[in-house]
């Protein structure tokens, strides 16, 4: 019974309303391991997909996944249900809003303007 505690039922959900899984995976898991699971499984018919790991957001219970922490930790006991599925919700980050923010960036860091009265 031990075993079946340490194993979770995980579905995610897309933003389109699709969803993949459920699967089941152990408590011990990092999420970067199940960023590359969904990036794995990600269908191949969608338009925009990520194309690496980092292009990926995980959110369950309200609060955005960090790669480093495991499925146990982040999970939520208000949702705590014996035999029910956690969803987290997938975004996907387009590479461009990066190259975005660095051009912003640069653009503030040239208009320094001094007035001397």
């Amino acid at each position: 019974m031990a075993g079946n505690q340490d194993q979770l039922e995980i579905k995610f959900l897309l933003s389109d309303g699709t969803d993949i899984g459920p699967k089941s995976y152990a408590a011990a898991t990092s999420i970067a391991t199940l960023k590359e699971s969904v990036l794995a499984q990600w269908p191949k018919d969608k338009e925009y997909g990520p194309r690496t790991v980092k292009d990926l957001k995980l959110i369950s219970a309200g609060k955005i996944l960090e790669n480093n922490r495991t499925v146990g930790e982040c999970q939520s006991p208000l949702c705590d249900l014996p035999g029910g599925v956690i969803t987290m919700h997938v975004v996907v980050q387009p590479p461009s809003v990066e190259k975005d923010k660095k051009v912003a960036s640069e653009a503030k860091q040239s208009k320094c303007v001094c007035v001397i009265l």
